[in-house]
Protein backbone atom coordinates (compact mmCIF):
# COMPACT_ATOMS: atom_id res chain seq x y z
CA UNK A 1 0.00 0.00 0.00
CA UNK A 2 1.41 3.39 -0.88
CA UNK A 3 1.86 5.76 2.01
CA UNK A 4 0.42 9.27 2.18
CA UNK A 5 3.00 12.02 2.43
CA UNK A 6 3.00 15.36 4.17
CA UNK A 7 2.97 18.31 1.79
CA UNK A 8 6.38 19.96 2.04
CA UNK A 9 7.74 23.04 0.31
CA UNK A 10 8.05 22.40 -3.41
CA UNK A 11 6.29 19.04 -3.39
CA UNK A 12 3.87 18.25 -6.22
CA UNK A 13 0.19 17.82 -5.54
CA UNK A 14 -0.93 14.41 -6.83
CA UNK A 15 -4.46 15.77 -7.17
CA UNK A 16 -3.29 18.17 -9.87
CA UNK A 17 -4.48 21.26 -7.96
CA UNK A 18 -1.75 23.87 -8.71
CA UNK A 19 -2.71 26.08 -5.78
CA UNK A 20 -2.26 23.22 -3.31
CA UNK A 21 1.17 22.40 -4.76
CA UNK A 22 2.44 25.92 -4.09
CA UNK A 23 0.75 26.34 -0.74
CA UNK A 24 3.42 25.09 1.63
CA UNK A 25 6.22 27.04 -0.05
CA UNK A 26 4.33 30.31 0.19
CA UNK A 27 3.21 29.62 3.73
CA UNK A 28 6.76 28.90 4.83
CA UNK A 29 8.16 32.08 3.28
CA UNK A 30 5.38 34.16 4.80
CA UNK A 31 5.95 32.51 8.16
CA UNK A 32 9.65 33.25 8.24
CA UNK A 33 8.93 36.90 7.62
CA UNK A 34 5.81 37.36 9.70
CA UNK A 35 6.29 35.32 12.85
CA UNK A 36 9.45 37.09 13.93
CA UNK A 37 12.79 35.35 13.94
CA UNK A 38 12.91 31.64 13.20
CA UNK A 39 16.19 30.01 14.18
CA UNK A 40 17.13 26.66 12.65
CA UNK A 41 18.54 24.08 15.01
CA UNK A 42 19.44 20.87 13.23
CA UNK A 43 16.08 19.37 12.26
CA UNK A 44 14.19 21.86 14.42
CA UNK A 45 13.22 25.49 14.32
CA UNK A 46 12.36 27.78 17.19
CA UNK A 47 10.25 30.81 16.32
CA UNK A 48 10.79 33.59 18.78
CA UNK A 49 9.44 37.13 18.56
CA UNK A 50 8.70 39.85 21.07
CA UNK A 51 9.60 40.02 24.76
CA UNK A 52 8.53 36.46 25.52
CA UNK A 53 11.37 35.12 23.41
CA UNK A 54 13.96 36.45 25.82
CA UNK A 55 12.80 34.27 28.70
CA UNK A 56 14.29 30.79 28.88
CA UNK A 57 12.19 27.98 30.36
CA UNK A 58 12.97 26.87 33.87
CA UNK A 59 12.52 23.48 35.46
CA UNK A 60 9.61 24.82 37.49
CA UNK A 61 7.88 26.16 34.37
CA UNK A 62 8.31 22.87 32.56
CA UNK A 63 7.01 20.80 35.43
CA UNK A 64 3.93 22.97 36.04
CA UNK A 65 2.95 23.11 32.38
CA UNK A 66 3.58 19.41 31.88
CA UNK A 67 1.07 18.55 34.59
CA UNK A 68 -1.78 20.16 32.62
CA UNK A 69 -3.89 19.36 29.62
CA UNK A 70 -2.49 18.95 26.11
CA UNK A 71 -4.30 19.93 22.92
CA UNK A 72 -3.30 18.17 19.68
CA UNK A 73 -4.57 19.78 16.46
CA UNK A 74 -4.45 17.39 13.51
CA UNK A 75 -4.79 19.23 10.20
CA UNK A 76 -6.28 17.24 7.32
CA UNK A 77 -4.52 19.22 4.60
CA UNK A 78 -6.18 19.51 1.23
CA UNK A 79 -9.85 19.72 2.28
CA UNK A 80 -11.26 16.45 3.62
CA UNK A 81 -14.62 15.18 2.41
CA UNK A 82 -16.73 15.01 5.54
CA UNK A 83 -19.49 13.13 3.70
CA UNK A 84 -17.13 10.20 3.19
CA UNK A 85 -15.62 10.17 6.68
CA UNK A 86 -18.96 10.47 8.48
CA UNK A 87 -21.68 9.42 6.04
CA UNK A 88 -25.19 10.94 6.30
CA UNK A 89 -26.90 7.73 5.20
CA UNK A 90 -30.23 9.15 6.35
CA UNK A 91 -30.13 11.88 3.70
CA UNK A 92 -31.23 10.39 0.33
CA UNK A 93 -29.49 13.20 -1.56
CA UNK A 94 -26.12 11.69 -0.58
CA UNK A 95 -26.72 8.47 -2.51
CA UNK A 96 -28.38 10.24 -5.44
CA UNK A 97 -25.35 12.53 -5.86
CA UNK A 98 -22.72 9.78 -5.60
CA UNK A 99 -23.78 6.73 -7.60
CA UNK A 100 -20.20 5.37 -7.89
CA UNK A 101 -18.40 6.47 -4.71
CA UNK A 102 -21.06 6.47 -1.99
CA UNK A 103 -20.48 4.16 0.97
CA UNK A 104 -23.30 1.59 1.21
CA UNK A 105 -25.35 2.03 4.36
CA UNK A 106 -24.89 -1.62 5.33
CA UNK A 107 -21.08 -1.14 5.39
CA UNK A 108 -21.05 1.81 7.80
CA UNK A 109 -19.61 1.54 11.28
CA UNK A 110 -21.61 2.45 14.42
CA UNK A 111 -24.55 3.88 12.45
CA UNK A 112 -27.38 5.67 14.15
CA UNK A 113 -30.55 6.71 12.39
CA UNK A 114 -28.71 9.25 10.24
CA UNK A 115 -24.88 9.02 10.40
CA UNK A 116 -22.26 6.27 10.22
CA UNK A 117 -18.46 6.09 10.06
CA UNK A 118 -16.49 5.13 6.96
CA UNK A 119 -15.29 1.48 7.24
CA UNK A 120 -11.63 2.59 7.07
CA UNK A 121 -12.07 4.20 10.49
CA UNK A 122 -12.47 0.80 12.18
CA UNK A 123 -9.32 1.25 14.34
CA UNK A 124 -11.16 4.09 16.10
CA UNK A 125 -14.02 1.89 17.32
CA UNK A 126 -12.51 1.33 20.80
CA UNK A 127 -12.37 5.11 21.30
CA UNK A 128 -15.94 5.44 20.01
CA UNK A 129 -17.31 2.69 22.21
CA UNK A 130 -15.63 4.14 25.28
CA UNK A 131 -17.26 7.50 24.62
CA UNK A 132 -13.98 9.25 23.79
CA UNK A 133 -14.59 9.94 20.09
CA UNK A 134 -16.98 12.50 18.67
CA UNK A 135 -17.88 13.80 15.22
CA UNK A 136 -19.30 17.26 14.53
CA UNK A 137 -20.79 17.55 11.05
CA UNK A 138 -21.54 20.66 9.02
CA UNK A 139 -18.52 22.58 10.33
CA UNK A 140 -16.41 25.12 8.51
CA UNK A 141 -15.75 28.77 7.78
CA UNK A 142 -18.81 31.01 8.04
CA UNK A 143 -18.31 32.22 4.45
CA UNK A 144 -17.54 29.98 1.47
CA UNK A 145 -13.85 30.02 0.54
CA UNK A 146 -12.68 27.45 -2.01
CA UNK A 147 -9.02 28.52 -2.12
CA UNK A 148 -6.71 26.16 -0.23
CA UNK A 149 -4.29 28.99 0.49
CA UNK A 150 -6.79 31.59 1.64
CA UNK A 151 -8.99 29.11 3.51
CA UNK A 152 -6.08 27.54 5.43
CA UNK A 153 -4.91 31.00 6.43
CA UNK A 154 -8.41 32.00 7.54
CA UNK A 155 -8.91 28.81 9.54
CA UNK A 156 -5.55 29.06 11.28
CA UNK A 157 -5.74 32.80 11.96
CA UNK A 158 -9.33 32.43 13.24
CA UNK A 159 -9.68 36.21 13.49
CA UNK A 160 -11.58 37.53 10.43
CA UNK A 161 -10.81 41.16 9.66
CA UNK A 162 -7.71 41.33 11.84
CA UNK A 163 -4.52 42.74 10.34
CA UNK A 164 -2.32 41.06 12.96
CA UNK A 165 -0.25 38.07 11.88
CA UNK A 166 -1.10 35.93 14.92
CA UNK A 167 -2.56 32.43 14.74
CA UNK A 168 -5.18 31.17 17.17
CA UNK A 169 -2.82 28.69 18.84
CA UNK A 170 -0.27 31.43 19.44
CA UNK A 171 -2.98 33.54 21.07
CA UNK A 172 -3.87 30.52 23.18
CA UNK A 173 -0.23 30.14 24.23
CA UNK A 174 -0.28 33.76 25.37
CA UNK A 175 -3.05 32.86 27.82
CA UNK A 176 -1.09 29.96 29.35
CA UNK A 177 1.55 30.25 32.08
CA UNK A 178 5.19 29.84 31.08
CA UNK A 179 7.33 30.95 28.16
CA UNK A 180 9.14 27.85 26.92
CA UNK A 181 9.23 27.31 23.14
CA UNK A 182 8.32 23.70 23.89
CA UNK A 183 4.82 24.71 25.01
CA UNK A 184 3.80 25.07 21.36
CA UNK A 185 5.12 22.33 19.09
CA UNK A 186 4.75 21.62 15.37
CA UNK A 187 5.65 17.95 15.00
CA UNK A 188 6.70 16.28 11.77
CA UNK A 189 7.61 19.59 10.16
CA UNK A 190 10.40 22.10 10.75
CA UNK A 191 8.33 25.07 9.59
CA UNK A 192 5.77 26.76 11.80
CA UNK A 193 2.13 26.64 10.58
CA UNK A 194 -0.01 29.77 10.49
CA UNK A 195 -1.88 28.72 13.64
CA UNK A 196 1.36 29.11 15.64
CA UNK A 197 2.55 32.40 14.08
CA UNK A 198 2.88 35.21 16.59
CA UNK A 199 4.83 36.69 19.50
CA UNK A 200 4.91 33.58 21.69
CA UNK A 201 7.97 31.34 21.11
CA UNK A 202 7.23 27.96 19.58
CA UNK A 203 9.20 25.01 18.22
CA UNK A 204 8.97 22.68 15.25
CA UNK A 205 10.87 19.50 14.45
CA UNK A 206 10.76 16.97 11.65
CA UNK A 207 12.30 14.26 13.81
CA UNK A 208 12.60 14.14 17.59
CA UNK A 209 15.71 11.96 17.47
CA UNK A 210 17.50 14.28 15.06
CA UNK A 211 16.71 17.46 16.93
CA UNK A 212 19.94 19.10 18.06
CA UNK A 213 22.36 21.97 17.55
CA UNK A 214 23.88 22.12 14.08
CA UNK A 215 27.58 21.33 14.45
CA UNK A 216 27.16 19.30 17.63
CA UNK A 217 28.22 16.04 15.99
CA UNK A 218 30.94 13.42 15.82
CA UNK A 219 33.31 15.86 14.14
CA UNK A 220 33.22 18.10 17.22
CA UNK A 221 33.77 15.62 20.07
CA UNK A 222 34.90 18.29 22.53
CA UNK A 223 31.94 20.58 21.96
CA UNK A 224 34.09 23.43 20.72
CA UNK A 225 31.60 24.65 18.13
CA UNK A 226 28.67 24.75 20.51
CA UNK A 227 30.69 26.56 23.20
CA UNK A 228 31.75 29.12 20.61
CA UNK A 229 28.13 29.71 19.60
CA UNK A 230 27.11 30.03 23.25
CA UNK A 231 29.82 32.65 23.87
CA UNK A 232 28.89 34.52 20.70
CA UNK A 233 25.21 34.89 21.60
CA UNK A 234 25.30 34.70 25.41
CA UNK A 235 24.79 38.41 26.07
CA UNK A 236 23.38 39.61 22.77
CA UNK A 237 20.25 41.76 23.31
CA UNK A 238 19.14 41.26 19.70
CA UNK A 239 16.28 39.11 18.45
CA UNK A 240 18.87 36.73 17.02
CA UNK A 241 20.55 36.39 20.40
CA UNK A 242 17.28 35.81 22.25
CA UNK A 243 16.17 33.25 19.69
CA UNK A 244 19.45 31.35 19.84
CA UNK A 245 19.44 31.18 23.64
CA UNK A 246 15.82 30.04 23.57
CA UNK A 247 16.63 27.39 20.96
CA UNK A 248 19.61 26.08 22.95
CA UNK A 249 17.45 25.80 26.07
CA UNK A 250 14.63 24.07 24.21
CA UNK A 251 16.90 21.48 22.61
CA UNK A 252 18.35 20.67 26.02
CA UNK A 253 14.92 20.44 27.61
CA UNK A 254 13.88 17.86 25.00
CA UNK A 255 16.34 15.30 26.38
CA UNK A 256 13.74 13.54 28.61
CA UNK A 257 11.56 13.10 25.51
CA UNK A 258 14.41 11.67 23.45
CA UNK A 259 15.12 9.26 26.30
CA UNK A 260 11.59 7.81 26.09
CA UNK A 261 11.37 4.39 24.48
CA UNK A 262 9.93 4.07 21.00
CA UNK A 263 7.30 1.45 21.77
CA UNK A 264 6.69 0.49 18.13
CA UNK A 265 2.95 0.64 18.56
CA UNK A 266 0.77 -0.10 15.55
CA UNK A 267 1.34 3.24 13.86
CA UNK A 268 0.96 3.44 10.08
CA UNK A 269 4.30 3.43 8.31
CA UNK A 270 3.95 6.97 7.00
CA UNK A 271 4.58 10.58 7.98
CA UNK A 272 1.57 10.72 10.29
CA UNK A 273 2.61 7.58 12.16
CA UNK A 274 6.16 8.83 12.61
CA UNK A 275 5.02 12.28 13.73
CA UNK A 276 2.51 10.93 16.27
CA UNK A 277 5.07 8.47 17.62
CA UNK A 278 7.40 11.41 18.26
CA UNK A 279 4.58 13.37 19.88
CA UNK A 280 3.80 10.45 22.18
CA UNK A 281 7.42 10.20 23.31
CA UNK A 282 7.54 13.97 23.82
CA UNK A 283 4.41 14.00 25.97
CA UNK A 284 5.53 10.96 27.95
CA UNK A 285 8.81 12.81 28.57
CA UNK A 286 6.82 15.57 30.36
CA UNK A 287 8.88 18.43 28.92
CA UNK A 288 6.19 21.09 29.16
CA UNK A 289 4.26 20.75 25.90
CA UNK A 290 0.76 22.25 25.98
CA UNK A 291 -0.18 22.50 22.29
CA UNK A 292 0.81 20.34 19.32
CA UNK A 293 0.09 20.63 15.61
CA UNK A 294 0.47 17.71 13.19
CA UNK A 295 -0.35 17.53 9.48
CA UNK A 296 -1.86 14.57 7.72
CA UNK A 297 -2.00 13.40 4.17
CA UNK A 298 -3.37 14.82 0.96
CA UNK A 299 -7.14 15.09 1.12
CA UNK A 300 -7.55 17.12 -2.10
CA UNK A 301 -9.30 14.27 -3.89
CA UNK A 302 -10.40 15.65 -7.25
CA UNK A 303 -9.74 12.19 -8.72
CA UNK A 304 -9.82 8.56 -7.61
CA UNK A 305 -11.52 9.03 -4.26
CA UNK A 306 -12.52 5.43 -4.87
CA UNK A 307 -14.78 2.84 -3.34
CA UNK A 308 -14.43 0.62 -0.28
CA UNK A 309 -12.07 -1.68 -2.18
CA UNK A 310 -9.70 0.92 -3.62
CA UNK A 311 -8.92 4.62 -3.78
CA UNK A 312 -7.45 7.45 -1.85
CA UNK A 313 -10.23 7.85 0.72
CA UNK A 314 -9.74 4.29 1.95
CA UNK A 315 -5.99 4.85 2.14
CA UNK A 316 -6.12 8.21 3.90
CA UNK A 317 -8.90 7.13 6.24
CA UNK A 318 -6.97 4.01 7.24
CA UNK A 319 -3.84 6.05 7.92
CA UNK A 320 -5.79 8.60 9.96
CA UNK A 321 -7.60 6.01 12.05
CA UNK A 322 -4.58 3.80 12.69
CA UNK A 323 -2.48 6.82 13.58
CA UNK A 324 -4.94 8.22 16.12
CA UNK A 325 -5.65 4.80 17.65
CA UNK A 326 -1.97 3.94 18.02
CA UNK A 327 -1.24 7.38 19.46
CA UNK A 328 -3.73 7.12 22.31
CA UNK A 329 -2.66 3.56 23.04
CA UNK A 330 1.00 4.57 23.03
CA UNK A 331 0.42 7.48 25.44
CA UNK A 332 -0.53 5.16 28.29
CA UNK A 333 -1.65 7.11 31.40
CA UNK A 334 -0.74 10.41 29.70
CA UNK A 335 -3.77 9.90 27.43
CA UNK A 336 -5.98 11.04 30.30
CA UNK A 337 -4.90 14.63 29.71
CA UNK A 338 -4.68 14.72 25.90
CA UNK A 339 -7.46 15.99 23.61
CA UNK A 340 -7.13 15.71 19.83
CA UNK A 341 -9.21 17.65 17.30
CA UNK A 342 -9.09 17.54 13.50
CA UNK A 343 -9.47 20.55 11.23
CA UNK A 344 -9.56 20.96 7.46
CA UNK A 345 -9.72 24.13 5.38
CA UNK A 346 -13.04 23.18 3.73
CA UNK A 347 -14.96 20.14 2.53
CA UNK A 348 -16.00 18.81 -0.88
CA UNK A 349 -19.03 19.19 -3.11
CA UNK A 350 -21.99 16.88 -2.60
CA UNK A 351 -21.93 15.43 -6.13
CA UNK A 352 -19.12 13.28 -7.48
CA UNK A 353 -17.34 14.46 -10.61
CA UNK A 354 -16.48 12.53 -13.78
CA UNK A 355 -13.14 11.35 -12.33
CA UNK A 356 -14.45 9.41 -9.32
CA UNK A 357 -13.55 12.45 -7.22
CA UNK A 358 -14.99 15.57 -5.65
CA UNK A 359 -14.36 19.25 -6.24
CA UNK A 360 -13.84 22.02 -3.69
CA UNK A 361 -16.84 22.55 -1.42
CA UNK A 362 -17.71 24.16 1.89
CA UNK A 363 -18.77 22.28 5.03
CA UNK A 364 -16.95 19.23 6.41
CA UNK A 365 -16.66 17.20 9.61
CA UNK A 366 -14.44 17.62 12.67
CA UNK A 367 -13.38 14.69 14.85
CA UNK A 368 -12.54 14.98 18.54
CA UNK A 369 -10.84 12.27 20.58
CA UNK A 370 -9.51 11.76 24.06
CA UNK A 371 -9.82 13.58 27.36
CA UNK A 372 -12.99 15.55 28.04
CA UNK A 373 -14.76 14.48 24.84
CA UNK A 374 -18.47 13.69 24.87
CA UNK A 375 -18.65 10.88 22.35
CA UNK A 376 -21.14 10.48 19.53
CA UNK A 377 -22.50 12.47 16.61
CA UNK A 378 -23.00 16.19 17.08
CA UNK A 379 -23.97 19.26 15.09
CA UNK A 380 -27.11 20.31 13.28
CA UNK A 381 -27.91 19.19 9.76
CA UNK A 382 -29.41 20.96 6.77
CA UNK A 383 -30.62 18.55 4.04
CA UNK A 384 -28.21 18.27 1.15
CA UNK A 385 -29.05 20.00 -2.10
CA UNK A 386 -28.98 18.50 -5.56
CA UNK A 387 -27.00 19.53 -8.62
CA UNK A 388 -23.30 19.65 -9.44
CA UNK A 389 -22.70 22.80 -7.40
CA UNK A 390 -24.45 21.68 -4.21
CA UNK A 391 -22.42 22.20 -1.03
CA UNK A 392 -22.55 20.79 2.47
CA UNK A 393 -24.03 23.75 4.38
CA UNK A 394 -22.03 25.01 7.35
CA UNK A 395 -24.34 24.93 10.35
CA UNK A 396 -21.55 25.13 12.97
CA UNK A 397 -18.72 27.62 12.71
CA UNK A 398 -15.54 25.60 13.27
CA UNK A 399 -14.48 28.12 15.91
CA UNK A 400 -17.39 27.02 18.10
CA UNK A 401 -15.87 23.53 18.23
CA UNK A 402 -12.39 24.83 18.98
CA UNK A 403 -13.69 27.34 21.52
CA UNK A 404 -15.51 24.56 23.33
CA UNK A 405 -12.25 22.58 23.52
CA UNK A 406 -10.38 25.65 24.77
CA UNK A 407 -13.03 26.33 27.43
CA UNK A 408 -13.14 22.71 28.59
CA UNK A 409 -9.45 21.85 28.56
CA UNK A 410 -7.45 25.06 29.18
CA UNK A 411 -7.55 28.04 31.56
CA UNK A 412 -7.69 30.41 28.58
CA UNK A 413 -10.61 32.61 27.63
CA UNK A 414 -12.18 31.63 24.28
CA UNK A 415 -13.04 35.31 23.81
CA UNK A 416 -9.33 36.16 23.73
CA UNK A 417 -8.34 33.19 21.55
CA UNK A 418 -11.18 33.90 19.08
CA UNK A 419 -11.63 37.69 19.24
CA UNK A 420 -15.05 39.06 18.41
CA UNK A 421 -16.60 35.62 18.06
CA UNK A 422 -19.77 34.52 19.83
CA UNK A 423 -19.67 30.75 19.99
CA UNK A 424 -22.68 28.49 19.78
CA UNK A 425 -23.03 25.43 21.94
CA UNK A 426 -21.85 22.24 20.25
CA UNK A 427 -21.93 19.78 23.15
CA UNK A 428 -18.97 17.72 21.98
CA UNK A 429 -17.01 18.42 25.19
CA UNK A 430 -18.04 17.44 28.70
CA UNK A 431 -19.15 20.35 30.82
CA UNK A 432 -19.93 22.54 27.80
Amino acid sequence: MSTPQLTVPGSPAPCGCPEYAALSRRGLLRGLGAAGLTWSVGSAVVSAAGPAAAAAPTAATTSTTGAGSVLVVLSLRGAADGLSLVVPHGDPAYYAARPRIAVPAEKLLVPDGFFGLHPSLEPLLPLWRSGRLAAVHGTGLPVVNRSHFAAMEAVEDAAPGSTERVGWLNRLLGELPGSSPLQGLAAGRAEVPTSLFGPEPVMGFRSLDQTGIAGDDQWDPNGTRVRSLERMWKKSPTSMGRAFRSAMQAVGDLEPARAQADRNASYPDDDLGRALASVSRTLRGDVGVSLVTVDHGDWDMHTDLGTLAWGRMRREGDSLARGIAAFFDDLGPVADRVTLVTVSEFGRRVAENANHGLDHGWGTVMLLAGAGVRGGYHGSWTPLGSGLDADVPVTTDYRSVLAEVVAARTPASPAVVFPGFQRQRVGAMLGQ
